[in-house]
C-alpha cells in the first residue's frame, strides 16, 4: 500500500532544520492546550504545533467530512475510533496542505498565527485517555541480563519467556505525559542481608527505556486478534518511561510479581507517531527459536528500526547520554504481543497502551535500564558533571528520544522526560 504522506520527495513551505523530528513525512498527532485553547488536537511540523481544529474551523478539511468538534476534545480517542481509513486520510491531506508547492494555505498568511503556534510557547497533553495498561517484556537481551543477575546465566530465561511473549497489567492511572515531574515512592525493601523488611523511600529508583502503541480500534470480549491483522489494530507509537522501584520490586514480585514498584509513575511522550509514518523503518526481527505457535506467526519484517537515547541531567547541569539502543532488539514484535494478549478473547478498547517491556541491544552500551548499566549498582556511571549514578538520585530528570532515519527521511518521536523529586 503506498501512503502518500510517507512520500520521501515532499519538501514542505514551512521551515524544517535538517534533524527535526517533524519532517513533512512525519505529521504526528497529540493535544495542546495555551492561554486561549483548552484543548485542541494537533500534529507537527518542524518547530510547530499545527492546530487541526483552527484548520477544520476554516474549511481546510471539508472534503473529508469531518465534524470539526472531533479535534476540541481533551483526547485523542474518538479522533482515533473513526478509523485508519479516515485518519489516513487526513494526513494525507495535511501533507498537501504544508507541500511546498501548493499554495491553498501557503498564501493565506492572515491566518496563521492561528493555526501554527511554536511548540515552545504551548503545552502538549497526555494524548489518549488510556483505560488499560499492560507492559511486556520482550527485549531478549534485557530479559538475559537480569536473569543472569538475579539467578544465573545458564538460567536467565524463564522456561516460558521463548514460547509466549510475557506480561503483566500495569496502572493506567498514573501513567504521564512528558514533563510531568514525580516523588520517589516509598514502599517496603528487604536488603539482602537483612532478616526483616523495612519500610521508606526507595533507594533503587530506575529508569526503564520502553516504547508503547496506542490501540486504535475496539473489539468485542471474546474476539482475537491474528498477527495478520494487528496492524489494522494499532494507532501508532510512543516513547514511554515505564520507572521502577528494584528493591520495593525485590521484596514484593514474587509470586504476584509488579505492584507498588511499578504503579506509582509511567511517563509517556506526548506525539503519536503514526504506524504508517513508521512502516518505511520497518526491518527483520530476532531468529525465533524454538519455532513459535502458528498463532504467533507472522509474515515480512515486523520490527522497526527505531535509534533511541536515554540521558540523564543532574539539577542545573548538563545531561550525560548513558543509554544509546534500538527497537529492532525486540525478540517479540508488536503484532504477536497483541495476538497473544487477545487469544484468549481478551477485549481491547480505542487508547488501550501496550509497553514493550525495557528495550536493550546487545552491547552494555545498549542496556536499557541502571540495574543493567550499573550491572546492579556494582559498575557506577560517571556523568559529565563529575558525580556517579547506580541509580537516580532526586532531582535528577531523565530523558528519553527516539528518532528513525534512512538515506532520505528522519522521523522523531520527541522527548519523553520527567525528573524526580524527593519522597514526600
Amino acid at each position: 500500500m503506498t501512503i502518500k504522506a510517507n512520500n520521501p520527495a515532499l519538501s514542505s513551505w514551512i521551515d524544517v532544520e535538517k534533524n527535526s523530528d517533524f519532517p513533512i513525512q512525519n505529521l504526528p498527532f497529540g493535544i495542546y492546550s495555551d492561554n486561549q485553547v483548552n484543548h485542541h488536537a494537533c500534529s507537527a511540523i518542524g518547530n510547530y504545533i499545527i492546530d487541526l481544529y483552527e484548520l477544520a474551523n476554516c474549511g481546510f478539511f471539508s472534503s473529508l467530512n469531518l465534524n470539526k468538534e472531533i479535534f476540541n476534545r481533551s483526547s485523542l480517542n474518538d479522533f482515533i475510533e473513526l478509523g485508519k481509513t479516515t485518519t489516513r486520510a487526513l494526513r494525507d491531506r495535511l501533507s498537501v496542505l504544508l507541500d511546498g508547492t501548493n499554495k491553498e494555505l501557503q498564501d493565506k498568511k492572515e491566518i496563521f498565527n492561528q493555526i501554527f503556534k511554536l511548540q515552545s510557547s504551548v503545552k502538549l497533553l497526555l494524548p489518549v485517555r488510556v483505560g488499560d495498561y499492560t507492559d511486556f517484556y520482550s527485549s531478549l537481551d534485557h530479559a538475559t541480563n537480569i536473569g543472569t543477575m538475579i539467578r544465573d546465566p545458564k538460567n536467565a530465561l524463564m522456561p516460558n519467556w521463548k514460547y509466549i511473549p510475557v506480561g503483566y497489567h500495569g496502572r493506567a492511572s498514573s501513567i504521564m505525559v512528558s514533563g510531568t515531574n514525580f516523588h520517589r515512592p516509598k514502599g517496603q525493601m528487604k536488603p539482602a542481608d537483612a532478616e526483616v523488611p523495612t519500610f521508606g523511600p526507595c533507594k533503587l529508583l530506575d529508569f526503564e527505556l520502553e516504547t508503547a502503541y496506542i490501540i486504535g480500534k475496539s473489539t468485542e470480549s471474546g474476539e482475537s486478534i491474528s498477527t495478520e491483522q494487528a496492524d489494522d489494530y494499532i494507532f501508532g507509537m510512543v516513547l514511554f518511561n515505564d520507572w521502577s522501584a528494584r528493591d520495593i520490586q525485590t521484596w514484593e514480585y514474587v509470586p504476584l510479581g509488579p505492584f507498588l514498584s511499578k504503579n506509582f509513575a509511567s511517563t509517556v511522550s506526548p506525539w503519536i507517531v503514526t504506524l504508517d509514518a513508521l512502516e518505511p523503518y520497518r526491518t527483520e526481527g530476532y531468529l525465533q527459536d524454538p519455532k513459535v505457535f502458528p498463532y504467533l506467526e507472522y509474515k515480512g519484517n515486523k520490527n522497526v528500526d527505531i535509534k533511541l537515547e536515554v540521558a540523564i541531567q543532574p539539577e542545573n547541569k548538563e545531561e550525560t547520554v548513558v543509554c544509546r539502543s534500538n527497537y529492532k532488539y525486540m525478540y517479540w514484535t508488536m503484532e504477536q504481543q497483541l495476538a497473544h494478549h487477545t487469544v484468549n478473547g481478551c477485549n481491547v478498547n480505542v487508547g488501550d497502551l501496550m509497553g514493550s517491556g525495557t528495550i536493550s541491544g546487545p552491547d552494555p552500551s545498549e542496556y536499557g535500564s541502571m540495574m543493567e548499566l550499573s550491572w546492579k549498582g556494582t559498575k557506577p556511571l560517571k556523568l559529565n558533571d563529575g558525580t556517579e549514578r547506580k541509580f537516580i538520585n532526586d532531582n535528577d530528570t531523565v530523558i528519553m528520544r527516539g528518532y528513525c532515519q534512512n538515506d532520505k527521511v528522519r522521523i522523531g518521536f520527541g522527548e519523553c522526560k520527567a525528573k524526580l523529586l524527593p519522597a514526600n
